[in-house]
């Protein structure tokens, strides 16, 4: 490509302008070094500090070029831009490989190792992307199953990852869950391992034919969005499946603040409940991103709804407009991602959003202490009643929440309230459902949890003469299975993302970058760290300018003088 060829004469170039600049800055350290010999107050006592803020802007700026390579699959930002041009495959590299695989939310992953220069890789590259858009981005057909990414081992920075993984072809592909690449080593000889070496793979159909063999599926490269609920898993009496529904707790969070935000609910007599509900999301979200950025949302809700609202409907527009472009990531930049996991359906109607819902309810009910029991009851019953915008929906859980005449005294009876009445809830729905054909084939309306994900729940069950499904539960079995289901289960299944952890690192890398006294110096958000650091680096360049400037006047006028004695 035309690219390719003038990428010598750029590195020539580049590599002459580099000679250039070194004799130059050389020359100009000797100047500056006879300098200061001769006038010691000329020496810069700043060059230590302006030293430490240089390193930290280059290494912030090299891992946020790994990181924008890495958004491809999740579509943000300039991510979102590649995947429209056709690449799928999230490109990896040494700085990013080991924090992104360990943060995937897919179960398995496919790394493929190539060199750009190889011209099998380039005509294989197409056959990746196919499998790739089937499995990445919000877009895909099956999206949160498998995670497929590329790392380049023709760059220079890439040579030790690849020597990790014993590459010795290309292209070189290896199947595995994504936390098992993480900071370990490979090669062929290994007998127990979790990775494998993808031996029949060099076209779209034979590699999609080896993932079908591994995960017992019966994918096709033809598949879209919702046209597939043959293939879905079987979330709901699938226990190994729970884990997935943490980014759909996530995606209801964030959807859910969403339509507030676009609806304009927010009004002088629903505000407090929000802000009740928002409490107990600080403290007993599932995420940890979503209870930080409720405690966000708490610290400002002041500043964006005062308890005074009458705001003219000039200044109210003004107001929520500025809210959505601050405040609508509650789980953080990446969420709402477009797309469910646990609760996807098989059309795009169904399921969703009342499904990531119902799991957040019933996941803060086992979370919450005795004595939060009934403050959470009421707080639930408040926001479904004020924000749930399905308004037959909302009447029906509110007289479910009405009919309770005796306050909660503990988290198991909660629990079990919220259980009993998500039950009788799919029950009307179901008989609903079956009339109007609108149900979900794959995902119908059903008493939960089925036998096969808790026989010990089930003391006896019968079926009536129209079919339905009546059963004796042993509630002290129920409870157990619901605080192991959403609470450990689901909590423990939250990971950072690989952005979260990238910044975590650049926080570290700034700390140790200030000097070893100010053991009290505040913490700083990463952008305001790097518009101070490119501050400082340019003020420095300013007045280095500045000061060479002066001396070579100062030279000047010392040999015009000379020249007239």
């Amino acid at each position: 490509s035309p690219n390719q060829k003038s990428k010598p004469q750029a590195e020539a170039t580049s590599g002459n302008t580099t000679a250039g600049l070194t004799n130059r800055s050389t020359r100009a350290a000797r100047v500056s070094e006879a300098d200061r010999r001769r006038d010691p107050a000329s020496a810069d006592p700043m060059a230590p500090a302006a030293a430490r803020i240089l390193v930290l802007v280059l290494a912030v700026a090299t891992s946020l070029a790994g990181r924008a390579d890495a958004l491809r699959s999740l579509g943000v930002g300039d991510g979102a831009e590649a995947a429209a041009q056709g690449d799928y495959a999230v490109d990896l590299n040494a700085t990013s490989f080991d924090a992104f695989l360990t943060a995937s939310r897919e179960q398995f992953a496919v790394v493929e190792f190539f060199a750009h220069w190889c011209p099998a890789c380039r005509n294989y590259k197409p056959h990746y992307e196919k499998v790739a858009k089937l499995f990445n981005g919000p877009n895909a057909a099956h999206p949160g199953r498998i995670l497929m990414a590329r790392v380049d081992c023709a760059s220079k920075v890439n040579v030790d990852l690849c020597s990790r993984f014993s590459v010795d072809h290309y292209p070189f592909l290896l199947w595995g869950p994504p936390p098992k690449f993480a900071n370990t080593k490979w090669d062929r000889k290994q007998e127990k391992s979790d990775i494998k070496l993808i031996d029949d793979g060099r076209t779209a159909e034979r590699l999609l034919m080896w993932i079908n063999k591994q995960l017992e599926s019966s994918f096709t490269l033809d598949d879209k969005k919702y046209e597939n609920e043959n293939m879905l898993p079987n979330s709901t009496s699938d226990p190994k499946q729970v884990v997935q529904a943490i980014y759909d707790v996530e995606e209801a969070t964030a959807h859910a603040l969403q339509i507030i935000l676009e609806h304009k609910m927010i009004k002088a007599d629903t505000r407090d409940s929000l802000i009740r509900f928002l409490q107990i999301l600080v403290a007993h979200h599932p995420s940890k991103r979503c209870r930080r950025g409720s405690a966000e949302l708490l610290i400002n809700f002041d500043d964006h709804w005062p308890s005074n609202l009458s705001l003219s409907s000039q200044d109210s527009s003004k107001l929520l407009e500025s809210v959505a472009a601050d405040n609508h990531k509650i789980c953080g930049k990446e969420v709402p991602r477009g797309y469910w996991i646990f609760c996807r359906g098989s059309k795009s109607e169904t399921r969703g959003f009342s499904c990531g819902l119902w799991v957040l309810l019933h996941s803060l009910t086992v979370q919450i202490g005795d004595g939060e029991s009934q403050s959470t009851f009421t707080s639930i019953c408040d926001f479904i009643h004020n924000f749930f915008i399905c308004e037959e929906c909302r009447k029906h859980f509110y007289d479910m929440c009405s009919s309770v005449s005796v306050p909660f005294k503990s988290a198991r009876d909660l629990s079990l309230w919220l259980w009993s009445t998500h039950n009788k809830v799919n029950e009307r729905l179901m008989k609903e459902e079956k009339d109007m054909g609108t149900g979900d084939p794959s995902f119908p309306k059903a008493i939960w949890p089925p036998k096969a994900l808790c026989p010990s729940c089930y003391r006896s069950s019968s079926r009536t003469s129209d079919g339905a499904l009546q059963v004796d539960w042993n509630e002290d079995e129920v409870f157990p299975f619901l605080v192991n289901y959403y609470g450990k289960t689901l909590v423990s299944s939250y990971k950072e993302t690989y952005m979260e952890s990238l910044q975590g690192r650049t926080q570290v890398g700034a700390a140790l970058a200030d000097d070893a006294s100010s053991s009290h110096a505040a913490r700083v958000p990463i952008g305001a760290a790097l518009g101070v650091a490119a501050a400082s680096c340019t003020f420095g360049a300013l007045a280095c300018f500045w000061r060479t400037q002066q001396k070579n006047r100062k030279y000047s006028y010392r040999l015009h003088s000379l020249k007239k004695i």
